[in-house]
């Protein structure tokens, strides 16, 4: 990320990337220019990936009809194919001009006018990131349904916890930076949350979190779906691989402790992809179990290659004599039983009271099952100590 093409003055770049936004990207790009930030040259840059709704014509037709104020450029990016949200940001990144970047989606959920407040606290502060948090003190979100906001707590205490982020809301979409914090950074740039990997990999940066209110969406669909999720949960676990690598030769009992769960929860999410098949496959593929049935069978599958996983590569065990191997496995089981009634209490009553569809049902219940097993397993499976 270190090309002198990323070189800029005080110039800001605006990166707004697109997909089937044709309802929405003429307010967004008129509320932009309404809202720029005072003393600076800006440019706005549109990523379009191939809208079938036509986009990038209408994005095109907004540069060459309107004229910009002094100061002010907007530019498109047309990829050929829709490649996904973090990759167009990237590629927005590489087009730009400027030291400061801004990042905002496309459908209206975030304000331009707070646009100048983020730059400016950039500008004439030590922070190297500014992001618009929608759960610090004065931010909010309307327009949500109870599944929603539940999907976004449970995503964001897995970055928390899981990641060790400090943010109050690191899954923003809505966020400002000083391009010289990608220097040397490789980003995988997978699913959604590109300021969660910025978080993660960049060392020493300063963040603040300034208030807003998130507004859903009024036209053009939602993005987020089933492979929302799973890229997420695919992003998340390459960053606990990441995390994992840069403390390999840590010391410290607290740091030790958190690469032994960033491995667990690695187990975890190839548990929660084997619980999720194998559970689909019953209830909707070879049979036709009841759903909790079918995430019985998920269950006792996950937890079994869980408790391999688990013993030869995160509690780094290999001893497998058959009756420590069997006590074990016992105990494995046990404790993990625990964790399957809090998943199969937590599947029902999503599905049953609030009419959650079973496969988002169950990715929720399975990682609201997944901490409680990792401290159980730890002490009492593996011998060692909780907090090293």
């Amino acid at each position: 990320m270190s090309d002198t093409k990323f070189r800029g003055n005080e110039q800001v770049s605006i990166i707004v990337p697109t997909y089937n936004e044709s309802q929405n990207i003429l307010s967004i790009l008129k509320s932009i220019e309404e809202n720029l930030p005072k003393n600076k040259p800006v440019e706005t840059i549109v990523v379009d990936d191939n809208s079938p709704d036509g986009t990038g014509n209408i994005v095109e037709e907004y540069i060459n009809s309107v004229k910009k104020a002094t100061g002010y450029t907007v530019g498109v990016i047309r990829r050929k194919a829709k490649e996904g949200l973090s990759s167009a940001i990237l590629k927005g990144i590489e087009g730009s001009k400027g030291q400061t970047i801004i990042v905002m989606d496309s459908d209206r959920s975030h304000p331009p006018n707070i646009i100048p407040k983020m730059v400016d606290t950039l500008a004439n502060s030590e922070y190297d990131i500014v992001v618009a948090s929608r759960y610090v003190k004065g931010g909010s979100v309307s327009g949500w349904s109870v599944k929603r906001k539940l999907i976004s707590k449970i995503a964001t205490k897995i970055a928390q916890r899981g990641l060790g982020v400090g943010q109050k809301d690191p899954l923003s979409g809505f966020f400002a930076f000083k391009r010289n914090i990608l220097d040397g950074l490789k980003l995988d740039a997978i699913g959604y949350k590109m300021l969660l990997e910025i978080l993660v990999k960049t060392k020493g940066v300063r963040v603040k979190e300034i208030p807003y209110t998130f507004t859903n969406r009024m036209q053009g669909e939602s993005k987020l779906g089933t492979s929302t999720v799973f890229d997420y949960l695919r992003s998340v676990w390459r960053l606990y691989r990441y995390g994992t690598l840069q403390r390999k030769q840590e010391k410290r009992a607290s740091i030790r402790f958190l690469s032994k769960a960033a491995r667990f929860y690695t187990v975890g999410a190839f548990g929660l992809a084997v619980n999720y098949l194998i559970s689909l496959l019953f209830a909707t593929g070879i049979a036709s179990f009841w759903y909790l049935h079918a995430n019985i069978i998920g269950i006792i599958a996950s937890m079994t290659t869980n408790f391999v996983l688990n013993k030869i590569w995160t509690f780094e065990d290999r001893d497998f004599t058959p009756r420590r191997t069997l006590i074990q496995y016992g105990k494995f089981i046990g404790f993990s039983s625990v964790g399957a009634l809090v998943q199969l209490g937590f599947v029902f009553y999503l599905v049953e009271n609030y009419s959650l569809m079973y496969p988002q049902a169950l990715i929720l219940a399975v990682i609201a099952a997944a901490f409680g097993n990792y401290i159980l397993n730890k002490k009492w499976t593996f011998k060692e100590n909780v907090w090293e």
